[in-house]
């Protein structure tokens, strides 16, 4: 016994309540269901629980264009997972969301025309057979079971308890423990002051340092505007401009003038920390900023709590674990009772489906993007991701908007299905990664990047990660020019 809807999303995370918002919007007479295999809303905001957890963009390009953010720019989980429900009760979305699905394949006929999808409800012996026209991928990027974690030599000789951030133990107990967390991304830079209040010490192990930048986590145009009473809406769009426009100046910045952006985000450190204390080597990356992301820090907290000798850090390679910590390639031993492995994710592209065209299994790899979210020989499927040095949502938005419209021409045109095709014109473009080494370069890509699809070097076959741009162009291009196949 199958059920059958017009659109199925799969995820109710950031990008899948904001895709059944904007259904119910813009596309009101479509059918649709939302599967989501955690037992509730939220996505990274519920599989996440360590210490502090915050976003580390800021809410008003992270929040909704259609939902006024209220709060500080840098918010916890609990409060991103109050603006989500709020989205979710006010726009009465609970009735399209089923949670506690796991879905396991999902395969296109295209002699029936529609995507039948096969789910594994928790507590249920039987798989649950849901039929679509549209498959809407909303799960994200990386696998939510379990983080990536290097194999080290001599793990299994440390006598205390290694944890990763994505499956932090309700029980752990780190009140006046020696704490050593590894990595010195956004996430090292959350748990290190949260834990630090309770922990004897928690000290930063870093290969490689990341660039932070810092300040009071306010937003001085948002706090005028309300002062003056300016409507929500009216205060959460002019921040937002404002916020897009001074991020767009930075990275143009990085590229241009990165010596002079250094030095911004250094100085900002050293006022916490004085200028005897050694950014370098401690807070000089040896890549340019915005090649990775830059971690904002609100309110400075990890420079104070090094500045107060709550953490330290130390830049070195690990040789292997022992049995009381850690032993150095510098030959020093940093002892610990915990040790927190901050090293970040495994890239997950498909959400571990098993996905088949016509009964031959898809390899993501060998397709090309369009537009960045739909993908040749790929029919009636959208993919979500979003931007690297710009809100997540802010392309959940736009993507959101271009599925709608893409929808709605199918009804207009009488057709079935759509897939993008690239033209025998465009049949010899370069075709190069999903992002490039010399743009993007962080650990999960470089790990992952064989599992993603090729982008071509023109329109519309490159991978933008520009917003100004894609907020230009993506609400008009045009749905007719040859580049999708509709039948």
């Amino acid at each position: 016994m199958s059920e059958h809807f017009d659109v199925m999303i799969v995820g109710a995370g950031i990008s899948g309540v904001g895709g059944a918002y904007h259904l119910t919007q813009q596309t009101p007479d479509k059918s649709f269901v939302v599967l989501e295999n955690q037992e509730s809303y939220g996505g990274t905001w519920r599989t996440h629980t360590y210490p502090g957890i915050r976003s580390d963009s800021d809410l008003f390009t992270f929040g909704y264009s259609f939902k006024p953010w209220k709060g500080t720019p840098i918010a916890t989980a609990d409060k991103i997972l109050q603006y989500m429900g709020e989205v979710i009760d006010e726009n009465d979305l609970d009735q399209y969301i089923r949670y506690n699905h796991t879905i396991t394949s999902a395969t296109w006929s295209t002699e029936d025309r529609r995507w039948t999808v096969l789910a594994q409800k928790a507590g249920q012996d039987e798989p649950v057979v849901i039929t679509c026209n549209f498959l809407w991928m909303c799960q994200g990027y990386y696998r939510h079971s379990e983080g990536y974690t290097p194999d080290w030599n001599g793990m299994g000789d440390y006598e205390g308890q290694i944890v990763h951030p994505m499956n932090w133990p309700d029980d752990l107990d780190y009140a006046e423990k020696r704490v050593l967390v590894i990595g010195s991304g956004a996430t090292a830079a959350t748990i290190i002051p949260a834990m630090a209040k309770d922990a004897a010490h928690v000290t930063m192990l870093q290969r490689s340092p990341t660039y932070f930048a810092t300040g009071r986590n306010s937003n001085e145009l948002a706090e005028m505007l309300r002062e003056l009473d300016i409507p929500d809406e009216w205060t959460h769009e002019i921040v937002r401009r404002k916020v897009i426009h001074d991020g767009a100046l930075v990275t143009k910045m990085s590229v241009e003038h990165p010596e002079m952006v250094k030095e911004e985000l250094f100085g900002n450190i050293k006022e916490i920390l004085g200028d005897d204390y050694p950014i370098d080597p401690h807070f000089t990356p040896t890549y340019r900023p915005w090649h990775q992301r830059i971690a904002f820090v609100p309110d400075g907290d990890l420079f104070h709590a090094i500045k107060d000798e709550k953490a330290s850090v130390v830049t070195d390679d690990i040789e292997a674990f022992v049995a009381k910590g850690i032993l150095l390639k510098s030959g020093e031993t940093l002892e610990a009772d915990i040790i927190i492995t901050a090293t970040g994710f495994n890239l997950n592209v498909l959400g571990d489906i098993s996905f088949s065209i016509d009964d031959k299994p898809l390899n993501f790899a060998d397709s090309v993007a369009w537009r960045g979210a739909m993908f040749t020989d790929v029919p009636n499927m959208a993919w979500v991701f979003g931007y690297f040095r710009a809100s997540w949502t802010l392309r959940v938005d736009l993507i959101a908007d271009l599925v709608c419209r893409l929808l709605n021409n199918m009804d207009e045109l009488g057709v079935e299905m759509v897939t993008p095709v690239i033209s025998e014109a465009d049949g010899d473009m370069e075709l190069m990664p999903w992002v490039t080494e010399e743009d993007f370069n962080p650990g999960y890509i470089q790990r992952g990047i064989h599992l993603l699809p090729k982008q071509g070097d023109r329109d519309p076959w490159k991978h933008s990660q520009d917003y100004v741009a894609d907020k230009a162009e993506l609400p008009v291009v045009d749905l007719n020019d040859g580049s999708l196949s509709y039948e």
